[in-house]
């Protein structure tokens, strides 16, 4: 720095000072002169990394001494632990502002680090070199590796086949190769499928060469698949199927075995032209259905697990690899089941009957209800032919009733055994379900688990006495007409006793419609023509009531008609008596007389 007032006490002039300074400096030391200076002037720019050292911490606040006119202030959230956070210690930091409010100035430990970190990278690394680092986060397209500055790992090139959900390598390690580095956009970009496409390749020919049925390799799995898993055994994948995972039932892979896990199967098959190579894990074990007959004799009671129910029985886990079927008819000695999940569900552990086993088919039969004792094997006892019982009806059918004499015992009244008289088309006309009622046991069939029952027979069938010595051919009575059909009517006599006028019994002329003659709901007078107790049925004739109405009355006219004349008779012969001499002298009129009862006569 030049002194002014000195230059003008000494009379030197501006020209004249400039030529003294440039012999005292050469043309270099000009240029490092100008070289400072401006790097004196950069480094107190914004964005310019600066030296500087920590001074206190007041709250989440680092005070840093950078050789400013003010001090300058840190986020304590940039240092990696509390530990770096020690008065004295020289960092390096980002100038991001000179004019903040308050006067102090604005640093940033983390973006001057990162600066540091991607200027390392690129001195030290370039592209197709091998960088370690820790999977951060999942991002759009891939994952963010930390290698010392964040890169890009795209999720095509996390492995050689698809990966599923990349998410599970974060907070891993891993090895990757710089595919590409923009220094302009600070932007790397790595592949870690390369990187074992490399490895692989190298170790490939040597597993199939030494590769051999029976051997035990070990591998990783590397891929879960419904059917199946794909084991990596250096070089070359092998696949284990999933019914070659476990000697025992299971619905996916992943019960058995996870992403990245190692384990060690049997080599089940190989086809080196191919590249294909079959695993197995369950084959380090033997087979379970080797004993099987031993462990599992017919008729012993065992424990097992439900593990899978279909619409025709239930699977049950015996042990692993042993399962057996309880069959839907095998669940209950009484229940009628539409699916086995009204008594089983998954999950369930019970107790079962060993009914078959068949080793070479390795399929066990067994029992759930012959844990209990059948009822129906003391039904017949219990309930004997002609014992009256009170049961409760819980269905209904065309053809009868079905009622509950006991839990798990169940009977059928068929319909034609609800009444002696009256013909039902539905049991509904008569019974309701939750109704209690009486019947009487008409037969046990134990082998078909069948009880038959019977209302009527609660009372004598009025078919063998009542009804013949009640209603006798050629009585005429009155009934009702309850039905009309188009070969007759239906006419009840009394309650739940009905005949059949027959329409050929309804006119003496040729009837079209039954209608035309008898109106439902009519009471008519009929005559009975017979009484049938073995068909149990009475007809009826309306026209040979009225047949009997006309004899009636015809027999009534003669008999009229007969007194009539007897009467006339009569007093003719009182006056014959009475006046003798009348007779002769009154010849023409004993004329009249004797022509007045020859009329009678006739």
């Amino acid at each position: 720095m030049v002194d002014r007032n000195i230059a003008n006490k000494l009379g030197l002039s501006q020209d004249v000072i400039d030529q003294q300074v440039s012999k005292m400096f050469s043309d270099k030391e000009n240029e490092y002169l100008e070289e400072v200076l401006q790097t004196k002037v950069d480094s107190r720019l914004p964005g310019a990394i600066i030296k500087g050292t920590i001074v206190t911490q007041i709250g989440n606040d680092v005070i840093v001494e950078v050789g400013l006119k003010s001090e300058g202030v840190v986020d304590a959230d940039e240092f990696d632990s509390a530990d770096e956070i020690s008065p004295g210690r020289e960092i390096e930091v980002l100038l991001e502002d000179m004019d903040s409010e308050g006067g102090l100035i604005l640093l940033s430990k983390r973006k001057a680090d990162r600066i540091r970190g991607w200027e390392t990278v690129i001195d030290t690394n370039k592209e197709g070199d091998v960088v370690s680092g820790r999977v951060v986060r999942r991002i759009k397209g891939g994952l963010l590796v930390d290698i010392g500055v964040p890169v890009f790992l795209p999720a095509s090139q996390v492995d050689i086949r698809k990966p599923g959900d990349i998410s599970r390598l974060i907070g891993k390690d891993v090895r990757c190769q710089i595919l590409t580095i923009d220094i302009e956009g600070r932007n790397i970009v790595v592949s870690r499928r390369k990187l074992i496409e490399e490895e692989r390749k190298s170790s490939k020919e040597k597993v199939l060469a030494e590769i051999e049925v029976g051997q035990l390799r070990k591998g990783v799995v590397k891929n879960i698949a419904d059917f199946g898993v794909f084991v990596d055994l250096g070089g070359v994948d092998g696949l284990l199927h999933i019914s070659d995972l476990s000697w025992g039932r299971i619905s996916h892979p992943s019960e058995v075995v996870q992403l990245d896990q190692e384990i060690e199967s049997v080599v089940i098959g190989v086809d080196k032209e191919n590249e294909r190579i079959s695993l197995g894990l369950k084959q380090k074990t033997s087979s379970p259905w080797e004993n099987v007959e031993e462990n599992y004799p017919i008729g012993s009671r065992i424990k097992g697990k439900v593990v899978n129910v279909m619409n025709y029985g239930a699977f049950i886990r015996l042990e692993d690899g042993i399962e057996g079927l309880v069959h839907i008819s095998e669940m209950s000695w009484t229940k009628r089941l539409t699916h086995p999940s009204e008594m089983l569900n998954l999950g369930d552990g019970i107790e079962v009957i060993v009914l078959s086993v068949n080793k070479q088919k390795q399929e066990i039969s067994l029992g759930l209800k012959q844990t209990e004792t059948n009822p129906w094997t003391i039904a017949s006892q219990k309930y004997p032919t002609g014992t009256v019982v009170t049961a409760t009806v819980h269905s209904l059918t065309n053809f009868g009733a079905f009622v509950e004499i006991e839990k798990g015992i169940d009977g059928m009244i068929h319909i034609s055994d609800i009444s002696w008289t009256k013909k039902y088309s539905h049991p509904s006309e008569t019974l309701q379900k939750g109704q209690e009622i009486k019947c009487l046991v008409l037969e046990v069939d134990e082998e078909k688990r069948r009880i038959s029952l019977g209302i009527k027979q609660l009372t004598e069938d009025p078919w063998t006495h009542a009804i013949p010595e009640k209603y006798i051919p050629g009585q005429i009575i009155k009934g009702t007409v309850t039905k009309l059909t188009n070969f007759g009517a239906f006419v009840e006599l009394e309650p739940d006793l009905e005949g059949l006028l027959h329409i050929s019994e309804l006119a003496d002329h040729k009837i079209e419609k039954t209608q035309d003659i008898v109106k439902l709901g009519e009471e008519i007078e009929v005559k009975i023509l017979r009484v049938d107790t073995e068909s149990r049925k009475i007809g009826l004739s309306l026209r040979r009531v009225q047949w009997a109405a006309e004899e009636q009355a015809s027999e009534s006219v003669q008999k009229s008609t007969l007194m009539d004349v007897q009467t006339v008779l009569s007093d003719i012969n009182i006056s014959q008596v009475a006046d003798p001499q009348e007779e002769t002298d009154k010849p023409e009129q004993a004329g009249d007389n004797s022509n007045t009862e020859e009329k009678a006569a006739n």
